[in-house]
């Protein structure tokens, strides 16, 4: 499921380059094998620690445990844990053998040179989507691999949509008349996520990116029509004005019930919307402004690191089990199980064929981007002024020719 940067932002300002820096001369923990002894055990870090998810990478973990030859001691956290843990194991040096982060975070955290290089460990990322190779590297070295990934897109109810004789909208045009046409009383067209997070900012990035906006210039004409379809949908009462409160999992809720036809949500509802079968279901790519366009979502997921390492023989352990957990069989298992997209491109046509369901979750991730491929350590500080500039516009307080720069401060 999705985890979002402002879980580590806050942690992250002023302490953490002097505490992660700590780590980069530091030991992780476990038995030393510098002595030539055998590394039989890795210690591990996660913040999958909800099930059925728990459960479902565990099996994963373990199958590269018994190829490996060892023994795992794993500990999960809840994810708003995850980077304060970090920066208090990293300060009393007993980083993990192998730790898992949000793919915005590795950046940030490979600048302080807490994690090992995976290329000079004989990992490489050939082959992988392109995104997530950009989140998970630095400086032109690769710090971690994502076994799978999410995305976001337009999920729609097929028989609200049948009924009022509408086809899946692919402009944003048939997008706003179909939103205008499916609403009723007790009953949006649309319902997405537009509050004051990094979630708000992460459900905005389609409508941005698909247009030629960049978070490199957040004042361009393009970020600001992407913004009015955001007001376009909520004046003319296609979409709550609730949408600057909800979460997205409140969004699935309103979808769930019937209160909207469509919603701009992610795959890690489908077991969710499973429980409901009343509810009748289809999924397609974010629709683009104009034609000729390419829809690009953001990258969600969470990637696998080594924390430097003085034992070298552990160190080159970890890495190898990194490596394991992106094999084709174990990427294959872990998105069949957890309704995600393999990184490996190869993979794509064959997951689709056994799980049609998540098609369009797959063509997005072809084209999809990581949040910090082009801000890097950044990007959080783009992401404020996102979400920040949505609340602005959807309030009146501000046109969205004008919401970027007043949220910017310009």
């Amino acid at each position: 499921m999705p985890m979002f940067t402002q879980r580590i932002t806050a942690a992250l300002a002023g302490a953490t380059a002097l505490s992660l820096a700590l780590a980069g001369c530091g030991d992780s923990g476990g038995t030393s094998s510098s002595s030539g002894e055998a590394v039989t055990s890795l210690s591990i870090l996660d913040y999958y620690n909800n099930e059925p998810d728990k459960s479902l990478v565990q099996k994963g973990l373990d199958a590269c445990a018994t190829k490996l030859g060892v023994t795992l001691q794993r500990e999960t956290v809840p994810g708003a844990d995850l980077i304060p843990k970090v920066l208090q194991q990293a300060s009393s040096k007993t980083l993990p053998d192998v730790l898992m982060l949000d793919n915005p975070d590795v950046q940030q955290i490979a600048a302080t040179g807490a994690l090992a290089p995976l290329n000079d460990l004989g990992v490489s990322a050939d082959g992988f989507t392109q995104g997530i190779v950009d989140a998970t590297s630095h400086d032109g070295k690769l710090y971690g691999l994502a076994p799978v990934v999410n995305t976001i897109a337009l999920f729609y109810n097929t028989k609200l949509l049948a009924e009022a004789g509408i086809q899946p909208p692919k402009t944003w045009d048939e997008l706003r008349a179909a939103a205008k046409k499916l609403t009723k009383p007790g009953r949006y067209g649309i319902a997405f996520n537009a509050n004051a997070t990094y979630e708000g900012a992460w459900q905005f990035l389609p409508a941005m990116w698909t247009n030629g906006g960049d978070e490199t210039d957040l004042t361009s004409p393009q970020v600001a029509e992407a913004l009015q379809l955001w007001v376009d949908l909520v004046t003319s009462g296609s979409a709550s004005k609730s949408v600057i409160n909800w979460t997205q999992g409140d969004v699935k809720d309103q979808f769930v019930a019937g209160k909207a036809a469509m919603m701009v949500n992610g795959p890690w509802n489908i077991p969710s919307l499973n429980e409901s079968p009343q509810v009748k279901w289809e999924v397609v790519q974010f629709p683009v402004n104009k034609p000729g366009q390419t829809p690009i979502a953001p990258l969600g997921g969470e990637a696998w690191t080594v924390p430097l390492n003085k034992d070298a023989a552990k160190q080159q352990k970890a890495a190898d089990f990194v490596k394991c957990l992106s094999s084709d069989e174990n990427e294959l298992a872990w998105a069949k199980a957890r309704f995600t997209v393999p990184t490996r491109t190869a993979l794509g046509p064959q997951y689709v064929k056994e799980v049609p369901s998540m098609k369009a979750f797959s063509e997005q991730v072809a084209n999809a981007r990581s949040r910090t491929g082009k801000l890097g350590e950044k990007w959080p500080d783009a992401a404020k002024v996102i979400y920040q500039a949505i609340q602005l516009a959807l309030t009146g307080q501000a046109s969205a020719q004008d919401a970027f720069k007043k949220a910017s401060g310009s």
